[in-house]
């Protein structure tokens, strides 16, 4: 066995840094929450190539004396606690002193800070946790941390970073999480020197998830509010019939602190089960208010999870809060009584004919007319300007033709109609085809049959790069959020092979141009389509292998068949089942569904 060794101070830093630095955004999320634990009114996040290259977070807290600036990177430095019993009263979002250390074990760091009692600001230098340099310089009241070339003395981490659109998309979730909790202070991101966001002090809650998610998100919820003995519950809650199928805008607050909790996600799950079809999930921000002592916050290194005291208690009364808000609101069509241009209704009642008296029609007969006989010419008639219509002139033939023509001249070559095909087709409900079989009748499942041929053309644009894109005659756009928006950056290539044109527009918004053929260009059915990408893309397809394909093929052939232009003739009807016909398999889908059953004659016999 080899000789026990104690491991170096800065080997043992770079292992414990693995726990709480794990990508940039790690970086992003400690800083911000130390600038609000430091009274911070003004925070602001500057990124360059996703935080690999540059992550510099400015407040205007309190700063820092030159000896705490130097302090604060040793390990389990911190102002927050100082015996065991604080533990149990922590209401901020750093107490254990790791960020700092951990962040100086993997990177550069720079901080220059002031304090407002001092006149000069301090700047120190710290690198693989050795401090570099310490000197004064001018600085503004508050902190700027300065973090460069993050994982350098770190290789293997810095290779397994993910690519600059994902690594910048957990950054815009960290910050979103740390800017809704504290709607009174500004925020502000940028990253690669344009502005992502600019956020002022909002007037309530409601008003930052506008301007961090959108009025797609806040048009659509619905305030919570419960006062137990147990905890205090506070926020919003998603209307049912806006639940996608993605997770997203999902949100769990104790105290002010964000965390993640499954359990209490079954909880709120559970209050829609009645409300919302398998497999979606409603848009949820919910404030926990509870007794710092009945929630441990310290059982996780990046301080993500937590454990309450008694937690069946606070999941059955987060179950009946949500349950009674869904009670308590409408959410089903309503007629707008208070509309100035609706109809008016009158009330009928007793007093009705006081309102408006009923009058009898009267019946007037005139027992001299006669319908035979021609009517009257007024007297007063001036038949000055009255010519008779002259008799139209023989129609003049070449010589060798007949004179006459016949008066049912064949005018209707010009509106002839298209002969309807030999194999006559009938659609039945929207849902399915029959037509004529050898044996009896063929039915054919319509969306089963879309998911076929779309599928095969799929799977002929993944390997080979063919598609057919039709543009849609009005552009449409959506708003996916920044999140979002940077995952439709990531697989723009992929979308394009497969027949999708969509364009970013802005931060947060995309703009389709043409989707693949087969798809549906209509407006409602364009942001269900955008809707249901988002699901795909979210799964991650980074590295597209031929056993990719298939399972990539059938997700977006799916995605078509269920919003494609259903057949409206029997030509449309007969070219489906052509095309069916053309591919590999016309009876199974991908998912080894029937497309096509034959009904014998001999069983449509025993129905007569």
């Amino acid at each position: 066995m080899p000789e026990l060794r104690i491991l170096p101070g800065n080997v043992a830093n770079m292992i414990a840094a693995g726990e709480v630095v794990q990508r940039p955004a790690s970086v992003v999320k400690e800083l911000m929450e130390n600038s609000l634990d430091a009274g911070a009114r003004s925070v602001s996040v500057v990124i360059t190539d996703a935080g690999r290259t540059l992550i510099q977070v400015i407040d205007d807290g309190c700063g820092m004396s030159p000896d705490d600036a130097v302090l604060c990177f040793e390990r389990h430095a911190t102002s927050k606690i100082a015996t065991a019993e604080d533990l149990d009263r922590i209401l901020t979002f750093g107490f254990r002193g790791e960020a700092l250390a951990s962040i100086a074990a993997v990177a550069e760091v720079t901080l220059r800070t002031r304090r407002p009692e001092d006149e000069i600001g301090t700047e120190v230098v710290f690198a693989d946790s050795k401090l570099v340099s310490q000197e004064e310089v001018a600085a503004p009241c508050g902190s700027s941390f300065v973090v460069r070339n993050l994982f350098y003395n770190v290789p293997a981490r810095r290779k397994f970073l993910k690519s600059d659109n994902v690594e910048f998309k957990h950054i815009v979730e960290e910050f979103t999480r740390i800017a809704i909790t504290r709607p009174d202070i500004s925020f502000a991101l940028s990253h690669n020197g344009r502005d992502v966001f600019v956020l002022k002090p909002a007037k309530s809650l409601k008003f930052r998830i506008l301007d961090l998610l959108g009025d797609n998100v806040t048009g659509d919820i619905v305030d919570i509010s419960a006062d137990t003995s147990l905890m205090r519950v506070r926020g919003f809650i998603g209307r049912p019939d806006s639940a996608k199928k993605t997770l997203g805008n999902q949100f769990f607050f104790v105290n002010g602190r964000y965390f993640r909790s499954p359990y209490l996600h079954k909880a709120v799950m559970k209050a829609y089960e009645e409300f919302v079809p398998e497999g979606l999930t409603p848009s949820y921000f919910i404030f926990l208010e509870v007794d710092p002592g009945s929630v441990d916050v310290n059982i996780h290194p990046t301080k993500s999870e937590i454990k309450f005291e008694e937690d069946n208690l606070v999941f059955r009364t987060l179950y009946a809060c949500v349950r009674e808000t869904l009670g308590r609101n409408s959410f089903g069509a309503s007629i707008d009584f208070d509309n100035d241009a609706a109809a008016q209704m009158p009330v009928i009642g007793r007093s009705f004919d006081e309102y408006k008296p009923s009058v009898t029609p009267r019946l007037e007969l005139d027992p001299d007319y006669n319908p035979f006989e021609p009517a009257p010419v007024p007297s007063d008639y001036d038949f000055s300007n009255y010519s008779p219509v002259s008799e139209p002139k023989p129609a003049q033939h070449p010589a060798g033709t007949s004179q006459y023509v016949d008066k049912h001249e064949d005018y209707g070559k010009l509106f002839e109609s298209k002969v309807l095909p030999t194999t006559q087709v009938l659609t039945v409900k929207d849902k399915y085809i029959v037509t004529t079989a050898r044996s009896g009748l063929m039915v054919v499942h319509i969306r089963r049959a879309f998911e076929r041929i779309l599928y095969e053309r799929f799977l002929r644009a993944l390997s080979k790069g063919e598609h057919v894109s039709q543009a849609s005659l009005f552009p449409e756009q959506v708003r996916v959020g920044v999140e979002n928006r940077l995952l439709f950056d990531e697989n723009a290539g992929l979308l394009k092979s497969l027949g999708f044109d969509i364009t970013p527009f802005g931060n947060d918004t995309v703009v389709v141009n043409g989707v693949p053929d087969g798809f549906s260009c209509e407006s409602g059915k364009v942001e269900a389509m955008v809707s249901d990408l988002l699901f795909i893309l979210s799964e991650g397809h980074a590295s597209l292998s031929e056993t990719m394909h298939s399972s990539l093929a059938e997700k977006f052939a799916i995605l078509g068949a269920s919003s494609a232009k259903l057949p409206s003739s029997p030509f449309e009807a007969q070219h489906l089942i052509d095309s069916l016909f053309a591919s590999g398999n016309a009876e199974l889908t991908s998912r080894g569904r029937r497309i096509i059953t034959i009904v014998p004659v001999e069983d449509i016999d025993k129905k007569f």
